[in-house]
């Protein structure tokens, strides 16, 4: 494996964002663009969906299901609400359902100190404004990250989030490299692009627009606390949520790998030796037995340098 390939919601960041900021548009009120948001989301899985619906309820907002309700991955929510069609989700969801470009190029996310995530947010083809969500980075990802790049693996954040937001959480976890604003086939083909360059890649994720990048990739790692489709599909499931624990699977792959190339290449020479030495002559039984059981015994403990030991046990 020379590549690794990170979602960021639930994988590199925490998973558990938080709405920062209500940016309301064209004299709406902070409160009715929460209170959309949270009927479009109510029956959301995702992360930011989450925070949405539980920032409306802090704030005794009405729990008002949507009489339909349909997600597409990597765009947002589309809902209904009696003849009301509620848009949730990124700026290319409402510019494909015709809302104004040119209110969307007014807003700006500014400058501070966390990644946002913006969600915009449309209610009766009206724009009503956005709203800035913020998920932490993971405390353990940048010196995993770093780890990898120390095995000279190659490291790459694949999300379907704005660039700015993309930017500062890669910035921040150390990756070599971020690819945003993707849709998950985007993501396959971010994968499949890697692949056909002759790298080994693995993809790690967490959410249901993973799953297709899990199952494309050499080796697909899912997050314990991820989505049953994204679990599913992965090759290897991580017991909890920590990287590190990632990081430490690779470390002992590399080792194993090393050690039985290793016993592989011994097992041929001690052959040939005993072979050049039957030709000669010069092996008779006993030492032909000595030989063979002692080479066996000097690979088996070579192999147990992989057992764990009392520290690692503990």
């Amino acid at each position: 494996m020379d590549t690794v390939a990170f979602d960021k919601t639930g994988t590199i960041t925490v998973g558990a964002p938080e709405v920062r900021e209500v940016r309301p548009f064209g004299g709406i009120g902070q409160r009715d663009v929460l209170e959309a948001a949270a009927i479009a989301e109510r029956r959301s899985e995702h992360p930011l969906g989450a925070a949405i619906v539980q920032r409306a309820e802090s704030l005794g907002l009405s729990r008002i299901e949507p009489d339909s309700f349909d997600y597409t991955p990597g765009r947002g929510v589309v809902a209904r609400l009696a003849s009301e069609i509620i848009l949730t989700g990124n700026r290319a969801l409402l510019i494909e359902h015709g809302i104004s470009n040119g209110a969307l190029d007014g807003l700006q996310l500014g400058r501070t100190r966390d990644a946002l995530s913006e969600v915009v947010v449309a209610r009766g083809r009206r724009f009503l404004g956005s709203i800035l969500i913020a998920d932490a980075l993971r405390p353990e990802a940048a010196a995993a990250v770093r780890t990898l790049k120390d095995m000279n693996i190659h490291t790459i954040l694949l999300t379907g989030d704005a660039r700015t937001v993309a930017d500062a959480i890669g910035a921040e976890a150390g990756v070599d490299e971020v690819k945003s604003e993707l849709l998950p086939d985007q993501k396959v083909d971010v994968v499949r692009q890697l692949a056909a360059s002759g790298r080994i890649v693995a993809m790690v994720g967490d959410g249901v627009n993973d799953a297709p990048a899990l199952v494309e990739a050499s080796v697909g790692i899912a997050m314990g606390s991820g989505t049953d489709v994204a679990r599913d599909s992965a090759d290897i499931v991580l017991l909890g949520n920590d990287l590190s624990k990632f990081v430490d699977t690779v470390l002992i792959a590399r080792r194993a790998r090393s050690i039985i190339r290793f016993n592989f290449a011994g097992t041929i020479v001690v052959d040939a030796v005993g072979v050049g030495l039957a030709a000669f002559g010069f092996l008779n039984p006993l030492l032909a037995a000595f030989i063979h059981v002692a080479s066996e015994l000097g690979f088996i403990l070579n192999s147990a340098r992989l057992l764990p030991g009392r520290q690692a046990a503990r």
